[in-house]
């Protein structure tokens, strides 16, 4: 995501895997906990996410509910 969604718990730079996609800009990502817990749900648009690429590294942060 590129901003928080702090309803969710989500924070900027969270990694969500892409589950839906709908046409002609809108998608459903998934967001887990490290136990592989769905967290959130949610259908942002196209332009709210970014593609993961080679030159960034993953991290793990807590999770504090909102």
């Amino acid at each position: 995501m590129k901003e928080d969604l702090s309803g969710y718990g989500l924070q900027a730079g969270d990694i969500g895997t892409v589950v839906e996609l709908y046409k002609p800009d809108g998608l459903e990502v998934e967001f887990l906990t490290g136990s592989g817990r769905t967290q959130a749900l949610v259908t942002p648009a196209d332009s709210d996410v970014r593609p993961i690429v080679d030159s960034d590294i993953l991290s793990v942060r807590p999770l504090h509910a909102a």
